[in-house]
């Protein structure tokens, strides 16, 4: 249970909505987790260009990385790398991204910036997680951590609710290969993503 931006109250469905009848109900299928990590979010802001819906067509819908973000980048003008940066900040959240590694400093205010106003929690401690070489992945399991590693921490009674939601029927289901649907990403107590 959620109230405000802290967590009110954890357990079955059925002792919460006894105990708080009057509470606000979300609906939603599967597993709800503490929010994830994203260890590789300063590549992913930094290296990769996340094109706009209306550059589809000619970039495709995923990150270009490698000489593909090289080429954007050698002609990218503020207001395009700002775009790219917000659209990945977007990309994360529907992964139920709620922490990134960073820091974001004063070498990019624009990014620390960005970054800020997004709400997700910046964790400057090194990563459990190991980085692994290769292109980044906005999915925060793909480094092949399980839970515990690839979450922000536990979630705890007056912690704050920072959460995400997971279609699939039980924690086994979030690793390995295959889709993990993030079906609704919450930070501090607000809703930032729900799938459609």
């Amino acid at each position: 249970m959620v109230d405000g931006d802290r967590i009110a109250g954890i357990g079955l469905y059925a002792v919460i909505a006894a105990a708080h009848p009057a509470a606000r109900v979300r609906r939603w299928p599967g597993l709800i987790a503490p929010g994830l990590r994203q260890d590789r979010a300063r590549e992913l802001l930094t290296r990769c260009y996340h094109p706009d819906p209306r550059e589809a067509d000619e970039l495709g819908e995923l990150p270009l990385w490698g000489e593909g973000f090289e080429r954007i980048a050698a002609t990218m003008d503020a207001a395009r790398r700002a775009g790219s940066v917000r659209r990945g900040l977007q990309r994360m959240l529907r992964h139920g991204t709620t922490h990134v590694a960073g820091p974001f400093g004063a070498d990019d205010p624009a990014l620390r910036t960005a970054v800020s106003r997004s709400g997700l929690v910046v964790q400057v401690a090194s990563s459990p997680v190991p980085v692994r070489e290769g292109v980044p992945d906005l999915d925060p399991f793909a480094a092949g951590g399980d839970l515990a590693r690839t979450t922000h921490g536990p979630l705890t009674l007056g912690g704050r609710a920072d959460l995400a939601v997971f279609d699939v029927p039980d924690e086994a289901a979030l690793y390995g290969d295959g889709p993990r649907p993030c079906v609704a990403t919450v930070l501090a107590g607000r809703l930032v993503h729900r799938a459609r």
